[in-house]
């Protein structure tokens, strides 16, 4: 049985995180984007240390998924370069992962 799939990303604001991660839902790459506002990052970028306001974005998806998802997620992404991290899922309640199944991949 094909296990599920996490996708941690930041995006620079809620709504754009939203819009991107229904655009995700709808083309049924992931079942649920979960959108975390308020966190605060410090990170390396082209030689400096930069801080700024991000939001944390969890997508619930499949591994057989994980480069479409990437894809999808790199091609709306306003960042240059995007984080995407797959987390894998080691296990799952099984009626997660049904769920995760029924509302992912073809119709």
């Amino acid at each position: 049985m094909e296990r599920p799939l996490l996708v941690y990303t930041t995006f620079p604001d809620a709504p754009t995180a939203l819009d991107i991660g229904e655009a995700l839902v709808r083309a049924r790459l992931a079942a649920c984007v979960n959108v975390i506002p308020g966190m605060q990052s410090v990170y390396a970028w082209k030689g400096t240390i930069e801080r700024g306001a991000e939001v944390v974005a969890i997508l619930k998806s499949r591994e057989s998924l994980a480069d479409a998802l990437a894809a999808e997620l790199k091609r709306r992404h306003p960042y240059e370069t995007p984080i995407i991290l797959h987390l894998p899922v080691s296990g799952a309640d099984p009626d997660t992962a049904a769920w995760i199944r029924a509302e992912t991949g073809p119709v």
